[in-house]
């Protein structure tokens, strides 16, 4: 193929990858299997390799770039980002309205309502119609360079699609934000791998974008909202136009924005997000009301911090005030120690809250928590309780200053503060509390479901010396089981039996339950796929490890630590003893009945959990989804599907009974 057909070909993938991501990211509106999309994505890289000097940096192969940056180099925008003015209350509404009023001379006004989205401000430069820079809000004046980090959320568009004159050289500004789905599965990983989970899907996502490790936020499956432009553009009106306009270029604009001819009509609105906020993906605490026209926002100015032609209407916090009754310790399976407040028990959000993180030790000092304080817990969002403040008039007398031990409050061995790190650990890997929790994920549902071996029978086992890590679960024995306290023959023989049965588990699945640090369920099947042997995982080296998409240096540095541990190679070595499955079995002859397809499980099935049908629909060539969208492919529903069914139907996905399901695994 001459040079000049092969660029046209590569122009013309790179053109048909990027309105397939609009379709998906922004629209929510796939029209290609994944398995399409990968061949396209495929050839395109397939093409840029043997042609190297006609990659560009739009080109959507290049959104996660190979080499974490050294730091964040200092933006200063080209015109301020302000803060706005909160407001609390209906009356505040009609006071920002009659200020509006005044300062335009008592002509009419027509607001733009939309939701707030609670995340972290952005600032995106489009040059020609390319991305050409983004950079955090920081103090409104100057921010940090996060280019490269931003090209990684797909739902920012590398170039514009078709932008007319006055758009083509741009600064757009949104709000990057951390969808909820992908908060709950971020916080289960981080659980997982015994670090502290983030207490709201704010702090994930400004955390996640101040990473210095593009590959490492590319796993975070960040997504924005474009709010607004920092100068208005030529030609555009009003604000709801112009983000009507940015829509069509293909920035990602949030839907749920209403144009309001009365203060009236806004209070309504407010009103009525205030109660349906809980059914949305992302997290938003209020809503943002701007004076749609240009000309009067020009009109009105703006003060120092904040423009006087928009403000914030916070919905209500859903917090609540109880007293800190002591601090108890956690121990998690890699040492990782955590503080727990223990609270009088107080109901917010319809459920009673009676523990709340604390996070590390920097946090509780930064904000002086004691026992015996009165505080406030917040749960934004129905996520983990935390506590926001300390009331210091309340502190009753003689209140001490918190302390983290000295030792673990499980083994009683040292405690030690890695460097630039805020976690405390326990670098005894025989601690018994390391040992159970490491056990109890091992024996999870989720890992290697060992019917009969939870919580309770763990702590049985180690406390009597009989498992001292998950190698030892292989050689139990029904004589020792049942010398434990309320252990009889039949319970005995239950587990027993369920060990058994955890030998022949999908190799993917043991690859999970070994606990390696940043390595959760998804990981574990990428690594399976590409390493479908435990003895080439444990050969495996982080540089190899690190290039498969989805994973990168951090996983591979996990892996590579893991088995160079001799400790772990003694556990696995009893692993294989023992006959557990350690390498992938290829199904041979299974139909791929579901090859492209997204599937979802909702309900309950009578013939398979919901673990085996996952399991069941990925050898057959599908994806399983938790969640359903405009790109789920098939939805299987078991008894008492709930909300999942109901959004299938809303979206016009196909749904399928359990009968139907059976037939589709038999073709």
């Amino acid at each position: 193929m001459a040079k000049q057909n092969i660029a046209a070909e590569i122009a013309r993938l790179r053109a048909e990858i990027a309105r397939h991501d609009h379709r998906y990211y922004v629209l929510d509106d796939p029209v290609l299997s994944d398995r399409e999309y990968d061949a396209l994505m495929r050839r395109l890289l397939d093409l840029e390799a043997a042609h190297p000097g006609l990659v560009t940096a739009d080109s959507p192969t290049q959104r996660v770039a190979g080499k974490p940056l050294p730091g964040f180099a200092q933006v200063r925008h080209a015109a301020p980002m302000l803060s706005l003015d909160n407001t609390y209350s209906a009356d505040d509404l009609l006071e920002f309205d009659a200020r509006v009023r005044k300062g335009l001379g008592g002509d009419g006004v027509a607001y733009a309502a939309e939701l707030k989205i609670d995340g972290l401000a952005v600032a995106l430069v489009y040059r020609d119609g390319r991305l050409a820079r983004g950079a955090t809000r920081g103090d409104g004046q100057t921010g940090d360079d996060v280019t490269a980090n931003l090209r990684t959320i797909r739902s920012v568009p590398l170039a514009l699609i078709d932008p007319p004159p006055a758009l083509r050289d741009i600064e757009v500004r949104g709000e990057v934000y951390l969808p909820r789905p992908e908060f709950g599965r971020l916080n289960e990983e981080r659980e997982e791998q015994g670090e502290p989970p983030f207490a709201n899907p704010r702090n994930a996502a400004a955390g996640s974008l101040k990473l210095l490790d593009p590959a490492a936020v590319a796993r975070r499956n960040l997504a924005l909202f474009v709010y607004g432009t920092g100068e208005p553009p030529r030609g555009i009106a009003g604000h709801a136009a112009a983000l009507a306009a940015l829509r069509d270029c293909g920035l990602p604009v949030n839907s749920e924005i209403a144009l309001c001819r009365s203060i009236g009509e806004v209070i309504e609105r407010c009103n009525d997000w205030e109660g349906r906020r809980d059914g949305l993906k992302y997290e938003t605490d209020g809503m943002v009301i701007k004076v749609d026209s240009f000309a009067q926002q020009r009109r009105l100015g703006a003060t120092s911090h904040s423009p006087r032609w928009a403000i914030a209407y916070k919905f209500p916090a859903r917090q609540a005030t109880t007293v800190v009754r002591g601090i108890e310790f956690g121990v998690g399976r890699t040492g990782a120690v955590t503080p727990v407040a223990v609270l009088d028990p107080v109901s917010i959000s319809g459920s009673t809250v009676s523990r709340a993180t604390l996070h590390n030790e920097d946090d509780v000092r930064r904000k002086d928590i004691r026992v015996g304080d009165t505080v406030f817990i917040e749960k934004a969002g129905e996520v983990i309780p935390q506590v926001v403040k300390v009331v210091a008039e309340k502190r009753p007398r003689g209140a001490r200053p918190f302390a983290m031990p000295a030792q673990c409050p499980s083994c009683g061995g040292p405690l030690v503060r890695e460097q630039d790190a805020a976690a405390w650990r326990c670098g005894n890997v025989s601690c018994p509390a390391q040992v159970k929790r490491r056990i109890g994920h091992f024996a999870a549902r989720g890992a290697m479901d060992i019917e009969g071996l939870g919580s309770a029978m763990t702590e049985a086992l180690v406390d009597a010396g009989l498992v001292r890590d998950y190698g030892d679960i292989y050689a139990l024995r029904g004589e020792a089981l049942v010398r434990l306290e309320r252990v009889g023959a039949k319970s005995a023989q239950n587990l027993l039996d369920g060990i058994e049965r955890s030998k022949a588990n999908p190799f993917w699945r043991m690859v999970y339950a070994l606990g390696i640090r940043h390595v959760g369920a998804a990981a574990a099947r990428l690594l399976a796929q590409q390493y479908p042997d435990l003895e080439l995982l444990a050969a495996a080296r982080c540089g190899d490890i690190a290039q498969i998409f989805g994973l990168g240096e951090a996983v591979g540095a996990s892996v590579e630590q893991f088995f160079a541990n001799p400790a772990n190679r003694k556990v696995i070595a009893k692993l294989k003893q023992a006959g557990v499955r350690l390498r992938a079995e290829r199904a041979a002859g299974v139909a791929q009945t579901f090859a492209g397809l997204t599937v979802v499980l909702t309900g309950g099935l009578e013939k398979y959990t919901r673990e085996q049908a996952a399991e069941l629909v990925s050898q057959r060539g599908g994806r399983v989804s938790g969640s359903v969208s405009a790109r789920t492919s098939l939805v299987v529903a078991g008894a008492d599907a709930g909300a999942k069914l109901a959004k299938a139907a809303k979206l016009g996905v196909r749904v399928i009974g359990e009968a139907e399901f059976e037939r589709l695994l038999q073709q």
